[in-house]
């Protein structure tokens, strides 16, 4: 809003509201959006701090995932040892087969 607007707005609230009540209005209205202002950067500050969390804990969820996938690929290579080794027994006691 430009100073052309803001002159046109005090005109039409001077003669609304009268010369009397305008000044405890403008208070009012200036805690009002003052209260609002603290609220949105509460609000910002809160979230920030928030998606600050979430960065922190992705690095450790990485390390998580990445330990599991090589205790899951070595309990699987350890079950194929396993197996192979059962069908050279299985081989081994069948001699006619």
């Amino acid at each position: 809003i430009g100073m052309p607007e803001l002159l046109v707005i005090a005109g039409l609230a001077l003669i609304l509201i009268g010369p009397k009540k305008l000044p405890d209005i403008a208070r009012s209205v200036g805690k009002t959006l003052g209260e609002l202002r603290k609220a949105a950067d509460d609000l910002k500050g809160t979230i920030s701090e928030e998606i600050n969390t979430i960065k922190d804990d992705i690095p450790d969820q990485t390390e998580l995932q990445e330990a599991l996938k090589k205790q899951f690929l070595g309990a699987e290579d350890a079950e194929k040892g396993t197996a192979g080794k059962k069908s050279k027994k299985s081989k081994k006691k069948n001699p006619a087969g």
